[in-house]
């Protein structure tokens, strides 16, 4: 089994010492997620190029957080759940959408629901979403722009949630109290 570490701006590779100081500065800490692709310097810095770019797509915050935590659920990441349920508390998500995505019951509006449903079958059939999957998402009233932003979102999610599934990178402390397990990981045992 490989060990990977999770680096300080001491311990880290030179490249990677100045990317753990934007952490830190960031975020008052440097997260457990960002430690491990420090090793990485190039993941870490397209990780965080990735994330800056999809803070700035047009999905509301409540659409972005949909679509992390659809993606972070289906992929049973057990570090990127708890993280972006706290994340979504600093957004101010309703809890009620949080507690949907976790839990995998129905959203509270149609249009979210359908950008779940919609970002599920993105991942799930690796981009050839049935025609009419991709009509029912633009009929909820989103368009070929957030498709592609969608996309990006994928792409900031693959790099975390491989990155924690082969890590096993330990749930950050603050986000300690959002532990979260798959249903079905938990009905199996």
């Amino acid at each position: 089994m490989a060990i990977f570490p999770i680096h300080t701006i001491e311990s880290a590779p030179e490249a990677g010492k100045p990317l753990l100081e934007t952490s830190l500065k960031n975020n008052g800490r440097i997260p457990g997620l960002h430690g491990t692709m420090a090793d990485a310097p190039p993941l870490l810095a397209a990780y965080n190029f990735a994330h800056q770019q999809f803070m700035a797509t047009t999905l509301t915050d409540e659409e972005k957080t949909v679509v992390w935590q659809t993606i972070n659920v289906e992929n049973s990441c057990h570090y990127c759940v708890p993280a972006h349920t706290g994340i979504a508390k600093m957004m101010k998500i309703d809890d009620a959408i949080t507690e949907a995505l976790r839990n995998e019951t129905p959203l509270p509006t149609a249009k979210l629901e359908a950008l779940r449903t919609f970002t599920l079958a993105m991942i799930r059939d690796r981009g050839f979403v049935a025609d009419a999957d991709t009509q029912a998402f633009l009929d909820a009233g989103f368009t070929e722009t957030n498709i592609l932003e969608i996309i990006l979102g994928a792409a900031q999610k693959l790099m975390s949630n491989y990155t924690n599934h082969f890590a096993k990178t330990p749930v950050d402390q603050v986000f300690q109290k959002f532990a979260w397990e798959k249903k079905s990981t938990i009905a199996a045992e």
